[in-house]
């Protein structure tokens, strides 16, 4: 049965319609803010996912470039692979649902959110998300909801909630909040160097707004909803786990505590073998391999248990640190010869190498979806190979992980970015993971500052990275022990990853990751302040003592920069037909040119000479001769009336014969030879752009006052 809800979310009609469309997904709802229209079907297994050990849960936002009336690209002209904002939003969306499903269960889930129309001043990322939750809320599959999710800027200090297009324009914070009716679920945030109280601020604001979907959601729930199914639990057995526990718990927590990562890997290999002979001599072969995977969940959840209680009953973290203490930090730049600049960052066992090339403002990145931005003139890339973590595997590109940890770095970059006129180059930093046991996206946000620095990018300010954890109470998420610089278990292990990129003026990135079902306002205050203390800390004591400023020049390897700026009707002559002149000029000096559409021009060369040379070229198609200026110009005619005389840019010139001396000159060659250089004055170009010109350019002589024609 056809149902339509309707509310007001910033000043804007928000309406969830359901009972029409994908009548065979267990869920399905049509979420309408403005003209924008975002569809969202979600669908459950009947039966578990075999050989999974985690709750098999995908989430696909799909753009279709219709909904901007666009027609895509390449030879196929239709929809490719998801562009990275789209994987961005996809894991947006995961990641505030992921813990309000029972832990215990493993049929899979799929949400598919499809984009139909666009309205550049409502997100069809918030649309999305407010669907996921409303659509999973009224089906039958098992989900503890409703969230809900807003948009938040600030404009001239004030926070706006679902900012249009021209107000996230100019806006100095994007910000993305997730939440239940109660807690914070989700935070991604990119910001204009952001104060942490005000960034709170914005937070709580955005909690407002998401407790009133949420009840909206939930009243759709009560009308609509479907009984939830009754799925198989994956709960481990409780008796085989307490036998197990009481058995090697003391075991288990003497084998975690271990600082190096392979080490405690290999004293978890031990532990696993003793457990598995324990099982097969009391319970039999048959039982221990029908139970093998229950089996691995059970020595998961006894690791957890152990480090759980050490860090909130003891304080005691598995590698010895304090708390608030961060991993042994190092850094180094200039480590590779010829890139352009290139800086590695090292944190305990995790090591992140960052290398920054420069190009031509016209190879910055092209973005065909269907967002408003269309091109990215700061790109960051992130790697994550299986070497780094002691595994093998093939590399088969970057995955959903590797482009969200890239683009997190981004964000936290791009503020102290300097802008085109500033610095006209297109900028790539490549982040190589090389070791990781945890923070390796944080480490990046340190290594990528350092390689800029190192390139000689005029940065506004240094940027370190930094992430929290939290073990809490099970009962009372208030009552936490917080952890500053989480290594991989505490994050395996922990309630959150709170990761905080920023200068010494503010905050430039968020992203929180959490396994309960939210966060207070306390746990974020705290977050804050603590990341806040640590990353100054990086940047103080070990990143500035390493490099304390961007270096003076560019790398030799790099291209150097000369530009000019050209009148727009003068494009078209430098350009020359089918491109014939500006080709010609990059084939007789080798370099690289760039023209914008508002006539600035910018030449690219690793030689100085070639360059000048270009611009020299470049200035001689675009030279305009004024009446009253002197030039250096070149005799290439002669007649009896007078001489002919090449101006720079290649036009010619007049030399009347009464022009050329303050003597009487009887004979023109008499006084002037094809090939002289001659100084000269124009006097007047007339209608036809005939040039007339004079060597009579004296200005202390009398009847040289008069030489320009009125």
């Amino acid at each position: 049965m056809f149902k339509s809800y309707e509310m007001e979310l910033a000043g804007r009609k928000l309406v969830i319609e359901t009972g029409k469309l994908a009548g065979l997904a267990n869920g399905s709802v049509l979420v309408k803010y403005g003209d924008t229209v975002v569809m969202v079907n979600v669908t459950a297994a009947k039966e578990p996912k075999e050989g999974v050990d985690f709750f098999p849960l995908s989430v696909d936002y799909e753009e279709k470039l219709y909904a901007v009336g666009k027609i895509p690209g390449g030879f196929t002209k239709r929809e490719g692979k998801p562009t990275d904002k789209a994987i961005l939003t996809s894991r947006a969306i995961d990641r505030p649902l992921r813990p309000l499903f029972p832990k215990d269960f493993r049929n899979e889930v799929t949400v598919v959110a499809t984009v139909l129309s666009v309205e550049m001043d409502n997100s069809p990322e918030v649309a999305a998300m407010i669907g996921a939750s409303a659509a999973l809320s009224i089906s039958d599959i098992p989900f503890g909801g409703p969230t809900a999710a807003v948009n938040v800027g600030i404009v001239d200090g004030e926070i706006i909630i679902n900012p249009t297009e021209a107000q996230r324009a100019v806006s100095d914070l994007k910000l993305t909040v997730a939440g239940t009716k109660e807690k914070i679920a989700m935070i991604e945030a990119g910001a204009n160097e952001v104060s942490e109280e005000k960034m709170l601020e914005a937070i709580k604001t955005a909690h407002i707004e998401i407790q009133k979907v949420c009840d909206f959601i939930s009243n759709i729930k009560a009308e609509i909803g479907k009984p939830k199914f009754e799925y198989k639990s994956f709960e481990v057995d409780h008796d085989l786990y307490e036998d197990i526990s009481n058995k090697f718990k003391e075991e288990t927590k003497e084998k975690v505590q271990e600082v190096d990562k392979e080490q405690r890997d290999k004293n978890i290999d031990v532990l696993t073998e003793e457990i598995e002979n324990y099982v097969l001599e009391k319970y039999g072969e048959e039982y221990l391999e029908e139970n093998k995977p229950m089996l691995a969940d059970i020595i998961y959840k006894l690791q957890k248990v152990c480090v759980r209680e050490m860090i909130y009953n003891e304080h005691k973290r598995v590698d010895g640190r304090a708390l608030d203490e961060i991993r042994p930090l190092s850094c180094e730049v200039g480590v590779l010869p010829r890139v352009h600049g290139s800086g590695l960052f090292t944190r305990g066992q995790t090591q992140v190498l960052s290398v920054a090339t420069l190009g031509m403002v016209s190879e910055e990145q092209m973005l065909d979806g269907i967002d408003e931005e269309e091109t990215k003139r700061y790109m960051h890339q992130y790697n994550f190979p299986s070497y780094s973590v002691g595994e093998t595997k093939p590399s088969r590109g970057p995955g959903r992980r590797e482009i969200g940890h890239g683009a997190l770095a981004e964000k936290a970059l791009v503020p102290v970015i300097p802008s085109k006129e500033e610095f006209p180059y297109a900028i790539r930093v490549v982040s190589e993971v090389l070791s990781s046991n945890g923070s390796t996206s944080q480490a990046s946000i340190c290594g990528s500052t350092l390689a800029l620095m190192d390139a000689g990018v005029p940065i506004k300010r240094p940027v370190a990275g930094i992430s929290t954890g939290l073990v809490s109470n099970p009962d009372n998420i208030d009552d936490y022990v917080m952890l500053v610089d989480i290594q991989g278990l505490e994050d395996f292990f922990g309630d959150m990853d709170f990761k905080v990129g920023g200068t010494e003026k503010g905050i430039t990135a968020i992203q929180v990751d959490i396994k309960v079902e939210g966060l207070t306002y306390k746990i974020i205050e705290e977050a804050f302040a603590r990341t806040k203390k640590a990353r100054q800390y990086i940047l103080d004591e070990i990143m500035l003592k390493q490099i304390a400023k961007p270096r003076d020049e560019i790398s030799k390897y790099a291209p150097k920069i000369i530009s000019t700026t050209i009148k727009t009707d003068k494009i078209k002559d430098v350009i020359g037909p089918g491109g014939k002149m500006i080709n010609k000029i990059i084939e007789e000096t080798g370099v690289k040119i760039d023209i914008e559409e508002d006539g600035q021009v910018f030449i690219y060369s690793t030689d100085n000479e070639a360059a000048k040379k270009a611009l020299d070229m470049i200035n001689e198609i675009t030279f305009e001769v004024e009446v009253g200026q002197i030039y250096d110009a070149t005799i290439s005619r002669i007649a009896s009336f007078g001489a002919f005389a090449t101006l720079p840019g290649g036009k010619e010139g007049l030399i009347h014969i009464s022009k050329i001396s303050y003597k009487r000159v009887n004979k023109v060659e008499d006084v002037l030879s094809i090939g002289d250089k001659v100084k000269v004055k124009v006097t007047e170009i007339d209608d036809q752009d005939r040039i007339n010109l004079t060597m009579k350019i004296d200005e202390n002589k009398e009847e040289d006052k008069n030489e320009v024609t009125e």
